[in-house]
């Protein structure tokens, strides 16, 4: 397996030992990657160190026949979203797809970069909050060479199509989506913000060089090994770990160590009580709280070196 696709296949088991998915889903999910049942269940138990078995998820409840008024809090930046529209352009081994959010009054550009479940509704919300904001946003499809995230009826077929893409090809497209964004705002300054998957992405455009970004913003992305990011001393970096999320937590200290080597500006936040994915509001480690600080605190980071 590719670190990659351990990444992923771990976060599968995670959440299996988190009771967020039965065995039998996490058993399917690991053999779209081809972890073999033998192998997933040893990794299943590696992640779950000890813990008692999860609940089996159950079905969700039928709606009471009684109508009752719910309170849902609205996520950071969704009263002031701008809508996202389908794009494309050319990229480096054909068209690249996208949501394009261009704000009314840019103070800067952004690329978003997805989860590993692809461009779905809940990353074109990020890109229209940021746009809301003043920041026009481009939110990629990483899957664009495979038809797009769209032709995926199975979203975990989708994650594991990601799983199997190379590293370079990643790096690749993003170069291609900074160089898009520019060409659409090209009087602003860059930024890329990623989350899960995505962060990790971050960390490996940072590592391959990129010297035109002023700001990127990892949400608990895994850190690769060894990491050199002396190709992009230009950027300030911005780092979101969640508390209780310790598969990737614990690369704190490792990611801190490599950008003070660089010379890179950077902060790097550890969201007590958060777990993985906090910032995601329609996932169920969301976190309001944390979500909500950490929306802040982007928006200052924004504010001072990009806008």
């Amino acid at each position: 397996m590719t670190p990659l696709q351990r990444y992923i296949a771990e976060e599968i088991a995670t959440d299996h030992v988190d009771g967020l998915l039965s065995r039998r889903e996490a058993l399917r999910r690991l053999a779209l990657l081809g972890v073999g049942t033998t192998a997933a269940s040893a990794l299943i138990a590696a992640c779950g160190d000890g813990k008692p078995p999860a609940p089996e998820p159950t079905p969700a409840s039928p709606p009471p026949s009684t109508t009752t008024t719910t309170t849902t809090s609205v996520p950071p930046g969704m009263q002031t979203a701008v809508p996202t529209t389908p794009t494309s352009w050319a990229g480096p081994q054909g068209q690249l797809q996208g949501s394009w959010a261009p704000a009314a009054t840019p103070r800067g550009a952004v690329l978003v970069i997805h989860e590993n479940k692809g461009l779905n509704d809940w990353v074109r919300t990020v890109a229209a909050r940021l746009a809301g904001i003043g920041y026009s946003a481009l939110a990629i499809d990483l899957l664009s060479e495979e038809g797009g995230t769209a032709t995926f009826s199975d979203p975990a077929a989708a994650t594991a199509a990601l799983g199997s893409i190379p590293m370079d090809r990643f790096v690749a497209d993003l170069k291609s989506g900074l160089d898009e964004l520019q060409r659409r705002e090209p009087t602003q300054r860059l930024a890329v913000v990623g989350f899960c998957f995505g962060g990790g992405l971050v960390w490996q455009l940072l590592a391959a060089g990129a010297p035109r970004l002023t700001v990127a913003v990892p949400f608990y992305g895994p850190l690769p090994d060894h990491p050199d990011f002396a190709g992009s001393k230009n950027t300030a970096v911005l780092g979101f770990y969640g508390a209780l999320d310790q598969r990737v937590t614990s690369s704190e200290p490792a990611a801190k160590a490599a950008l003070e080597r660089a010379g890179l500006v950077n902060e790097l936040i550890v969201e007590p009580d958060a777990g993985h994915a906090f910032f995601n509001d329609t996932g169920s480690r969301y976190d309001a709280a944390a979500a909500a600080d950490a929306w802040r605190r982007l928006q200052e980071w924004f504010g001072r070196y990009v806008a």
